[in-house]
Order: C-alpha cells, then sequence, then structure tokens
C-alpha cells in the first residue's frame, strides 16, 4: 500500500513539474493593465519613462471631447498598479506629449495647451510642478540619455533643439532637414532620426561638435522617426517607406534600417504596410523591440479586401523577428499608435497609446509585457 502511494505521488510529482515546465517554455504575450478609475473613458496616453519594476510615468490628456481640449494627465506605476498623479498648480487644458528623465528623481514632460502654447513640467522626485518653457518655442518632445536633456520644437516655423545646461536650456545646432527623433548617449554622441534637407530618410550623428547626415532611404516620403544606439558599430531606425500606388487606402510600407559601423541597409520585417512607431533595447542593451501601428500584410490569394492584419510589434532575438498582436479589450478597439517604455535591467516592456472608442471616442491603452 505504501508503495502504491509512493508511485502515485510520484506520478502526481512528475505531471506538475512537466504542466510547469510546459508552461515555462510557452512564449510570453502582451498583457492589458488598466488603467486608474480617476481617468474618464476619453482620454489617451502619448508615451512613457521607466526607471525600474515599481517606478514608471505616463503622459497624455484626459476628459477630451469633441469641443473640449481635456487636461494634461501623469500616471504613475507604483509596482502594482497605476496612479493618476496630482498637478499642483497647472490649471490649463491642453495635453501632454513626451516625457524623459534622467533619474527616478529627476524627470521632464513637455505639452501644449489649448491655445497652442508650449507647456513644461518638472518632476524632482517629490511632485510635479510647471517650468518656464524656452521664450518663443513650441515644443513637441523632450529626450534624455547618457545624462543629457533634450527637447525638440519650433522657433518661428524653424526646428530647434535644446539642451538643459545648468539652470537653463541651450540651443544647439540643428541638422538639416527635420528631426523627429532622438537618442543621446552622452553630450558628444547623439543620433537623430527624420527627414533629410531635399527628402528621404535621414539619419544624424552628434559629435559635440557637428551634425553628420546620412540619408538612408533617398525615395520620397521615406522618413524614419525612432532611432536606437545598441552599440559603436551598431544603430536601428525605424519608420515609414516612401511609396507610390498600391492597394485601396495606399498604405505605405515600414522602414527598418541598421547600421554595422560602416553602412546603412535595409532589414526585412514581418509586415508589409504599417509605421515603425518605437524601438527599445533588451536587458542586454541590444535591440529588443519594434513597434508598428497599422500593421498589415498582403492575405491569401483571394482574400477581400486584399490585406489583413499584421503584428502589433517585433521582438528581435538577434537573427530574425517574432511577432506579437496587442490583446483584445473588451469594449475598445485597435491602438493606433503604441510607444515603448522598457523597464532596465529586466526583460518588461510598457507599451502605451490609444485605442479606438465606442461611437468615434478614443480611450487610454497601456500594454506590459514580461
Amino acid at each position: 500500500m505504501t508503495r502504491r502511494l509512493l508511485v502515485a505521488f510520484l506520478a502526481v510529482a512528475l505531471t506538475v513539474v512537466a504542466v510547469m515546465s510546459s508552461a515555462a517554455a510557452e512564449p510570453g504575450s502582451w498583457q492589458h493593465v488598466p488603467v486608474p478609475a480617476q481617468v474618464r473613458p476619453q482620454a489617451g496616453l502619448n508615451e512613457a519613462v521607466a526607471f525600474g519594476p515599481d517606478r514608471a510615468w505616463a503622459v497624455g490628456t484626459d476628459a477630451v471631447g469633441r469641443e473640449a481640449p481635456g487636461f494634461p494627465l501623469v500616471l504613475r506605476w507604483n509596482g502594482t498598479a497605476w496612479q493618476r498623479q496630482s498637478l499642483p498648480g497647472v490649471g490649463w487644458q491642453g495635453e501632454l506629449l513626451s516625457i524623459a528623465a534622467t533619474s527616478a528623481t529627476a524627470a521632464w514632460a513637455v505639452g501644449r495647451d489649448a491655445a497652442g502654447g508650449p507647456r513644461l513640467l518638472r518632476f524632482d522626485g517629490t511632485s510635479w510642478q510647471e517650468s518656464r518653457a524656452p521664450r518663443g518655442v513650441v515644443l513637441t518632445k523632450a529626450v534624455a540619455g547618457g545624462g543629457e536633456t533634450w527637447l525638440i520644437g519650433s522657433r518661428d516655423g524653424a526646428q530647434v533643439l535644446l539642451r538643459r545646461d545648468g539652470g537653463g536650456w541651450r540651443d544647439l545646432p540643428v541638422p538639416p532637414g527635420l528631426v523627429y527623433g532622438l537618442h543621446i548617449l552622452a553630450p558628444d554622441d547623439a543620433w537623430a532620426a527624420g527627414i533629410g534637407a531635399d527628402s528621404g530618410a535621414a539619419v544624424s550623428h552628434w559629435n559635440g561638435k557637428a551634425w553628420q547626415q546620412t540619408i538612408v532611404d533617398g525615395f520620397p516620403r521615406a522618413a524614419v522617426g525612432s532611432v536606437l544606439a545598441t552599440s559603436p558599430t551598431e544603430v536601428w531606425a525605424g519608420g515609414t517607406a516612401g511609396f507610390i500606388g498600391g492597394p485601396p487606402g495606399k498604405p505605405i510600407p515600414p522602414l527598418l534600417m541598421r547600421w554595422d559601423g560602416e553602412t546603412w541597409s535595409r532589414v526585412a520585417v514581418p509586415t508589409d504596410f504599417g509605421a515603425i512607431t518605437s524601438l527599445a533595447p533588451s536587458a542586454s542593451g541590444k535591440l529588443g523591440w519594434v513597434s508598428v501601428a497599422r500593421s498589415q500584410k498582403w492575405g491569401p490569394p483571394g482574400t477581400y479586401p486584399p490585406l489583413v492584419p499584421g503584428p502589433d510589434f517585433l521582438a528581435w532575438d538577434g537573427q530574425a523577428f517574432t511577432g506579437y498582436d496587442e490583446p483584445a479589450v473588451a469594449g475598445e478597439g485597435e491602438s493606433s499608435v503604441l510607444q515603448l517604455a522598457p523597464v532596465p535591467g529586466t526583460e518588461t516592456v510598457w507599451a502605451v497609446g490609444r485605442a479606438a472608442g465606442p461611437e468615434g471616442t478614443f480611450a487610454p491603452r497601456i500594454l506590459r509585457f514580461g
């Protein structure tokens, strides 16, 4: 009897181990994470930044209506749930567009009020406070890295780049054309993604004194808006390729470029149309994730319409991509744009954006992998 019980126990134990091993071997998936109840349904998120498993921020706008500009929105992840952050002294209506941080106690958020005026918020480790925006500059993005904080904006119709210098902001030279995205490694080592002076997708490198620009795809309408430098001999840039003609709606193919220290080359991705909107590193510092907005693929022969949904996220293992879809959320549609925010030192990645809501509205969307 005792022997039969022992055999039965071992059989159950082996079954449990097998099930656990099988579950551990299954690939992960993106999970939907709810926003705080205080956030009203008609809200959207634009960008996020993370500094650890219990420290992340996301910014956007809340209570936007067809004729209402909404209110600036800041959310914080405390390791368990997202919480809405109070914004003392911020009484204006408008939107926060971008957030960047050099540490868990030093962050900046840029936005615009209902009249289109620039707005700049600063987090000092305790609370968010309004800060004076650079005079005459319309702000669109904040970027931090290598102990640096830069702003992207425009003044009198011309693009400007500003660097935090002491207690103020100092103008930096701007590469030809337009800059949409930055990756800053050091004061004398930064990469910019955008469009060249004439046309075509352009990536520029800053050496502390001047920009050196390369047109990575010269076709008209091609552009890159996200750039990630993973080593001195590996830089990635993502955006959209130029395209003329094509299926109904004329969607544009995604563009992913890779620099090996000498030349730029195009990297094939497992989707035919869409825009690469965000690149994120893995825990090792190499490219880990690519976010694709409005991803579509050609359907099987005879499919009508001819396009089917493509992967929303692409995971890179150093050799090939694996596609992932965003999870379905009850009562909401798909997201339009998802921006990635990796958690340093881990394989966890956040993605924030806005999804289609009922009757032409939209809703905030937060996803997490890992």
